[in-house]
């Protein structure tokens, strides 16, 4: 692993793909290295260059804390996958009035993603960064473009309802895909800043996707396949609720087997049935069912 970039040196600073951007010291928010790294705001998971409402966003930060168990943003290192929640994460406002209009700059970067060359130009260029756990630091995971291969127009960007204090609300669950190019040089950026994101500089993967919406994702299949205990571990902001779990079960861990047959049932609609087997001498399995691939016809 690179050693990661100091404050004082980000404001010419390329961005390389997992590499550590170190935060100020002087305890304020001015110490927030986005905002030295690129010209963005310094709160909020959406921080761009120029305005949703018009739209005339030329550059878009996508942050995420990765520890949000009610929003869960999730990569797929493997497949190049990025699933990230929009920003109505409360009751009292409709999907696309937030304060930040990050719902409104999703609506529109995934309606021009399926029109043409032109549409796709007013596309914003997307960087995705995460928190790196030391103090304000962020790692720089990947540029980003609206959609999948993987997945049809209508699944890309979905409006969910959530629940909270039993007021209920819309969300956007949209998908993207991480480009396969290791390094956002600073010529580029500075491109981008000057209304030439397509000029020289630009990575080959934006330009075919801009051009013609040919997706290039990162693909890094794990050099172990077996995973660790660690990688089976839920985030940290989950852990009580791994503990209670354990706690309840630990006088009757055999029940635990029909609680988790039960929680898979509701949670894969792929699961036609389930039957937990007995609970000694049942050849190592604890349920048998059938599951159904594909859709139906």
């Amino acid at each position: 692993m690179q050693d990661p970039v100091p404050f004082a040196e980000l404001a010419d600073a390329s961005l390389v793909l997992e590499r550590e951007y170190l935060g100020g010291t002087a305890g304020t928010s001015a110490d927030d290295p986005l905002a030295s790294l690129l010209p963005v705001g310094n709160q909020g998971g959406f921080r761009y260059k120029g305005s949703p409402a018009q739209g005339t966003v030329q550059l878009l930060v996508l942050y995420t804390s990765g520890t949000e168990t009610d929003w869960p943003d999730t990569i797929d290192p493997e497949t190049g996958d990025f699933t990230y929640y929009g920003d109505n994460r409360q009751a009292g406002s409709l999907l696309h009035e937030t304060r930040r209009k990050g719902n409104l700059l999703l609506r529109d970067i995934f309606e021009w993603s399926r029109g043409g060359p032109e549409d796709r130009e007013r596309i914003p260029v997307i960087l995705l960064f995460e928190k790196s756990g030391r103090g304000r630091a962020v790692r720089f995971r990947g540029l980003l473009v609206p959609g999948s291969p993987r997945l049809t127009s209508e699944e890309e960007l979905v409006a969910i309802w959530r629940t909270t204090r039993d007021h209920r609300f819309q969300n956007y669950r949209a998908h993207f895909t991480i480009l396969n190019e290791a390094v956002v040089s600073r010529a580029w950026i500075d491109q981008i800043l000057a209304g030439d994101p397509l000029g020289r500089d630009c990575p080959g993967a934006w330009r075919r996707w801009v051009q013609a919406r040919i997706f290039d994702p990162l693909e890094a299949p794990r050099t172990v396949v077996i995973p660790t205990k660690d990688e089976q571990y839920p985030a940290t902001a989950a852990f009580p609720l791994l503990e209670a779990v354990h706690q309840h079960f630990s006088a009757r861990p055999v029940a635990f087997e029909h609680f988790a047959a039960d929680l898979w049932v509701h949670s894969d609609p792929h699961v036609e049935s389930i039957d937990v087997t007995r609970p000694t001498r049942d050849g190592g399995r604890d349920a048998v069912g059938t599951y159904r691939i594909g859709r139906r016809g």
